[in-house]
């Protein structure tokens, strides 16, 4: 039975374990209304720092998920988690080698009933991401296109996550992703900092994900959530 923790998600606050955030910047997030809170980053994420920050979330009701991407931070106590894969590697390890490796001496552990594959499409060539793993990140809108509905049609995989980390994305191409998938859930992630944004990128993705505003300008990071909300009703 595929997991549906996330079905009903609008909008997520990404939380980088390795990056600090004060008790009432956290008070702010989690009370705001958002649907969820995510938890994961691109370098630097380690059992410790996960397990604070999930035992500071964890005072709240929110839901909260962790992106999991290397085994050896497999906090136990999230409500969910993602197993992502980067769609546009050129590297093998970061499409399946590493999650073979962590399914060969942790697959027995798993809690399966609570885990989702996520698909990264990294469409940001200057992001950490796209470094660290290779991505081919400069993409035509066919090949997008393309290696989207490679996750949704032939792989079946639930969660396809368009990412710019870090830069506004083409919500014309994103409107198109949406267009041609059939069963997978859209996050959409990348410069949502305004509110503007965020009611863009909600015309188009199941799930609006806000992560660096949160970092650099909180108050606007708020608004995100009632512009969401908002968007979708309208």
């Amino acid at each position: 039975m595929r997991p549906s923790f996330y079905s009903d998600w609008k909008h997520v606050f990404k939380l980088d374990p390795d990056r600090e955030i004060t008790d009432a910047s956290l008070d702010a997030l989690c009370e705001s209304g958002t649907d969820a809170i995510l938890v994961g980053g691109s370098s630097g994420v380690t059992f410790d720092n996960t397990v604070d920050l999930m035992s500071r979330i964890r005072r709240y009701e929110v839901p909260c998920a962790f992106e999991l991407s290397d085994p050896a931070c497999g906090v136990p106590g999230f409500d969910g988690y993602f197993i992502p894969s980067v769609l546009n590697t050129n590297r093998a390890e970061w499409l399946i080698g590493r999650h073979a490796e962590a399914l060969r001496d942790f697959g027995h552990l798993l809690p399966w009933e609570s885990i989702a594959g996520e698909a990264y499409l990294v469409l940001n060539p200057d992001s950490t991401v796209a470094r660290l793993t290779g991505a081919n990140a400069s993409l035509s809108i066919g090949e997008a296109v393309a290696y989207s509905q490679v996750a949704d049609r032939l792989w079946n995989v639930p969660v396809l996550y368009v990412e710019y980390s870090g830069t506004f994305g083409d919500m014309d191409l994103l409107s198109t992703i949406k267009n041609s998938l059939q069963q997978a859930h859209l996050f959409y992630g990348g410069g949502i900092n305004s509110p503007e944004r965020a009611a863009m990128a909600a015309c188009f993705a199941d799930t609006v994900v806000v992560g660096n505003a949160i970092y650099e300008n909180l108050d606007a990071a708020l608004a995100t959530v009632s512009a969401v909300n908002q968007a979708v009703k309208g």
